[in-house]
């Protein structure tokens, strides 16, 4: 058993509004990149922010290399790296102005080694040719690339990063793939996400949350096992599509060219329509949220 598993037992959290963001959630994370998936609303950032000392829990316990992440905060961000939905920056700072003054705050207080730290970052986030420009004119992807350089001050084994790529671009996207795939070769990186692709393309094991819960813990690739041969889809009129949801169980539907484009989880052919295809991740994660949502 690898000494940085973070391992969350029975956790928590009751918001003053009578909100259970989260109920008794339990998970057990080996060092690589881990896929947190969920709608808005299931409790993720609420989750990310207990994880990051931002918030108490009311009950449970989380432990990552020795360490009681809720009971002995200070300890516990001497191993943390965050990356949040929405980080604030100082708009006139150069990259290199606000890194260096973020590292500060770290405790890291010979400026030779801030500088040599600073410089290490910049060149592996892809952002040297950039360290002299106000953040205040970087584009989204350049923002997140800085994001992942502050969230590797004081060399973290536990980074948590919340909803990366809501709003980039494919190109940047793409990028920001790859530099979360190299950071997360040897600590645990927990990446908290409502777009599917972006755990289908990066994370080993993921964990799905709905309404606070944990509802399924597996590898992506096991997850499409479970869906293999289960797969079927129809075009349709809007109006059929709406009469096969009262006796179909669907996992999915879209309107593409005036036609509604329907896929059904069923062992057998749901109907003459239907054509088998190949699943997706997409379809395990709305198969199991929309069966939630039913109640069954």
């Amino acid at each position: 058993m690898s000494e940085l598993r973070l391992s969350i037992s029975n956790l928590s959290k009751n918001y003053s509004n009578g909100v259970r963001a989260l109920n008794s959630v339990s998970l057990e994370i080996e060092p690589g990149l881990f896929g947190l998936l969920g709608p808005n609303g299931a409790g993720k950032t609420t989750l990310m922010k207990i994880l990051a000392t931002l918030l108490d829990a009311d009950e449970g316990s989380v432990g990552f290399a020795g360490i009681d992440l809720l009971e002995n905060k200070m300890d516990a961000r001497r191993h943390l790296g965050y990356l949040p939905q929405d980080f604030g920056l100082y708009p006139d700072f150069t990259a290199e102005q606000m890194l260096i003054y973020l590292a500060k705050l770290k405790g890291l207080s010979s400026s030779q080694v801030r500088e040599l730290i600073v410089d290490a970052l910049l060149d592996r986030v892809n952002l040297n040719s950039a360290r002299d420009q106000k953040l205040g004119t970087f584009s989204g992807g350049m923002r997140q690339r800085f994001g992942i350089a502050q969230a590797l001050l004081g060399n973290p084994k536990l980074i948590i990063v919340d909803e990366p790529t809501a709003g980039l671009d494919p190109v940047e996207r793409s990028s920001f793939y790859n530099l979360l795939a190299e950071v997360a070769e040897d600590v645990v990186v927990i990446l908290s996400t409502h777009i599917v692709a972006d755990v289908s393309s990066l994370c080993t094991q993921m964990a799905i949350l709905r309404q606070g819960e944990i509802i399924s813990v597996r590898s992506p690739s096991s997850a499409l096992s479970q869906m293999d041969g289960r797969v079927w889809e129809a075009r349709l009129a809007r109006s059929a599509a709406e009469d096969l949801k009262k006796h179909i169980s669907i996992i999915s539907s879209h309107m593409v060219g005036g036609v509604s484009r329907v896929r059904a989880i069923s062992e057998e052919r749901p109907s003459d329509c239907f054509a088998p295809v190949e699943a997706t991740l997409e379809d395990y994660y709305f198969s199991l949220i929309n069966k939630s949502a039913r109640g069954n």
